[in-house]
C-alpha cells in the first residue's frame, strides 16, 4: 500500500480545495461554478459578524468579487439549498442524490407537538405555498409567534422547515436579510430532474466519491461527515469504491487509520498563496482532521462565554503557503466603515514578521471587498504588535 508523508497529504488536501493556486483577475459566474464544483457543498450560516459564511469560501479562493453577482447565481437554476451537510448550497444536478434524505422519516418533537396542537396546519401551509408561493414565513396567513431566541421557532417556520426537509417544498432563495423563500419543487427544478431517482446505496456511493475528491485524501470519519453520513453507512460503500478502482487506500505518516485517496488528486510540489478561512470552510470544518493535517487546534467559540474564550467570538484561521500559521478574530463595523481585528494570534514557531506582512495584505483585500475603508488592529494577541506595524 502506498504511503504518503504528512507534508504530501497536506499539499494534496490544500490542492484539492483549490487553495494552492493564484487567484483570477476578473471574477465571473464561471469562477463561482468552478469553486462550488470543486468543494461540492458550501455551508450556510446566519452569523454576520464580519460577513456571512457562504461568501468566504469564494473570497478565499477567488479574492475580491461582487457578492450581489454571487447571490444572483446562487438564487438561480444552477444551485439549490438542502441539508447536504447542515444547511448548504450545492449544484442543482445533485438534487437526486439528496432524495434518500428527503424520503427519510424525519422525527422531530417540535413537529409532533405542532401536529398535536394544530392538526392539519402543516398541510394548510403546504397548500398555501402551492397556491400563492413563493413565500417567506412572514407571508403566511398564520405564521405564529416565536417562543424565544435562537431556536424558539414559531409554528409557521416549523411547518415550512419540515416540508422543506421532506422535499415537499424547496428553498428557492433568500432575502437580503437571509430569510428563506419557500416554493414548490415543480416551480423551481426542471421536470426531468425531479423524475430522477437514485437508490440510497448508490447515492451514498456517489456522495462519498465526491467527498474523497473534495478532500484529496482523508480518513473514514471526515469523508463520511462531508455529507453527514454515518461511519457504518460509509464503510461498505468506500470498500466498493476501492474495489472498483474509483479511490485508493493509502497510509499517511502519523495517521492511525487507513486513508482514502482520490487517484486524480494533484500532488503539488509546493503550496503558494494566502487565504483567510471562515469557520465552516471545507478545508477546516472537520476539526480533528484540521488538527491531524496542520497541527492546528481550532474550535469556534460563539457559544463560549466571553471570559472563557481563548481567541475570540468569530475567528478566521490564516492559511499561508499551505500552512495554517495564524488566526484573527474579525468584526465588520459597518457604521464606521472599518474591519476590526479584535485579536490576532500566531502559531508557535512561525516567522511573525512574514506572517503579519501577508496577513495585513489579506485583511486589506477583505476590507475593500466588504466596502470598508480601513482595517483597525487591536493590541490583543501575540501577533498584534507585528500586525499593527505591518498595517501602518
Amino acid at each position: 500500500m502506498r504511503t504518503l508523508t504528512l507534508a504530501q497529504a497536506r499539499r494534496i488536501a490544500v490542492g484539492a480545495q483549490g487553495l494552492d493556486r493564484a487567484r483570477p483577475g476578473r471574477v465571473d459566474v464561471r469562477h463561482f461554478r468552478s469553486v462550488l464544483n470543486r468543494l461540492k457543498v458550501v455551508q450556510l450560516d446566519s452569523v454576520n459578524v464580519a460577513v456571512r459564511a457562504h461568501y468566504m469560501p469564494f473570497f478565499s479562493r477567488l479574492g475580491s468579487y461582487d457578492r450581489d453577482a454571487l447571490d444572483r447565481w446562487i438564487n438561480g437554476p444552477e444551485v439549490f439549498e438542502y441539508w447536504a451537510h447542515v444547511a448548504s448550497i450545492l449544484p442543482s444536478d445533485e438534487l437526486p442524490l439528496m432524495r434518500f434524505r428527503m424520503d427519510q422519516k424525519f422525527r422531530s418533537k417540535r413537529v409532533a407537538k405542532l401536529r398535536r396542537e394544530h392538526p392539519g396546519y402543516i398541510e394548510e401551509v403546504l397548500a398555501e405555498v402551492t397556491a400563492h408561493g413563493p413565500l417567506t414565513v412572514s407571508d403566511l396567513r398564520e405564521p405564529g409567534e416565536r417562543t424565544g431566541p435562537w431556536w424558539g421557532l414559531g409554528k409557521g417556520k416549523i411547518a415550512l422547515d419540515h416540508l422543506y426537509s421532506t422535499g415537499a417544498l424547496t428553498i428557492r432563495g433568500r432575502t437580503p436579510n437571509f430569510v428563506s423563500i419557500y416554493d414548490t419543487p415543480e416551480r423551481v427544478f426542471e421536470p426531468e430532474l425531479l423524475k430522477l431517482s437514485i437508490p440510497e446505496h448508490e447515492a451514498h456511493r456517489q456522495l462519498l466519491l465526491k467527498a474523497v475528491q473534495a478532500h484529496g485524501v482523508g480518513m473514514l470519519s471526515e469523508i463520511a461527515d462531508y455529507f453527514r453520513l454515518s461511519n457504518p453507512e460509509a464503510r461498505p460503500r468506500l470498500a466498493e469504491l476501492v474495489d472498483g478502482g474509483r479511490i485508493q487506500e493509502v497510509n499517511v505518516e502519523g495517521w492511525k487509520q487507513t486513508a482514502y485517496l482520490d487517484p486524480a488528486a494533484r500532488l503539488p510540489r509546493a503550496s503558494r498563496g494566502r487565504a483567510l478561512l471562515a469557520p465552516f470552510d471545507r478545508l477546516i470544518w472537520h476539526r480533528d482532521r484540521t488538527e491531524r493535517l496542520f497541527d492546528f487546534r481550532y474550535r469556534i467559540e460563539i457559544y463560549v462565554p466571553e471570559p472563557q474564550r481563548e481567541f475570540g467570538y468569530y475567528v478566521y484561521p490564516f492559511l499561508l503557503d499551505g500552512e495554517l500559521v495564524a488566526r484573527v478574530d474579525l468584526k465588520a463595523d459597518r457604521k464606521a466603515g472599518v474591519l476590526l481585528v479584535l485579536g490576532s494570534f500566531a502559531e508557535e514557531g512561525v516567522d511573525r514578521s512574514r506572517v503579519a506582512g501577508a496577513l495585513s495584505q489579506e485583511l486589506s483585500l477583505m476590507s475593500g471587498w466588504l466596502g470598508l475603508a480601513d482595517v483597525n488592529v487591536s493590541r490583543n494577541g501575540n501577533l498584534s504588535g507585528e500586525l499593527v506595524r505591518a498595517s501602518g
